[in-house]
């Protein structure tokens, strides 16, 4: 797990560098960014556990709030939100939005554990 983090790390940052021409920046860059702070902080140890909890705390909250889009974007059969990335769609946006708060949810949610864990 300990290099899988410098991959993750790795990825999140050029995630977060790649949302920099998105409409609204700033917080999408501060969640994959911190993903990948966590990671790095993982793979050189002492990483403690209330750092990779509470941004994983909020970002549930945050989570929450798309759970209806996602829900509406299923029961209309999941149409595809990889035709381009050009979101011609509301829901395409919105559960690709869902889908990168789940991703980084989780792997906060994992450091956190894995960090508490080895205290």
């Amino acid at each position: 797990m300990k290099y899988l983090s410098l991959l993750i790390a790795a990825l999140f940052t050029l995630s977060a560098y790649w949302q920099l021409n998105d409409p609204d920046p700033a917080r999408w860059v501060a969640v994959y960014g911190m993903v990948a702070y966590v990671a790095v902080r993982h793979f050189f140890g002492g990483l403690r556990p209330v750092v990779a909890a509470l941004p994983a705390l909020a970002i549930f909250v945050w989570w929450c709030t798309y759970v209806p889009d996602f829900l509406a974007w299923v029961q209309d059969g999941m149409p595809t939100i990889t035709g381009s990335m050009k979101a011609e769609s509301p829901f395409i946006e919105l559960t690709r939005e869902f889908l990168g708060l789940t991703l980084a949810w989780v792997l906060l949610a994992v450091y956190a554990y894995l960090a508490y864990r080895s205290l």
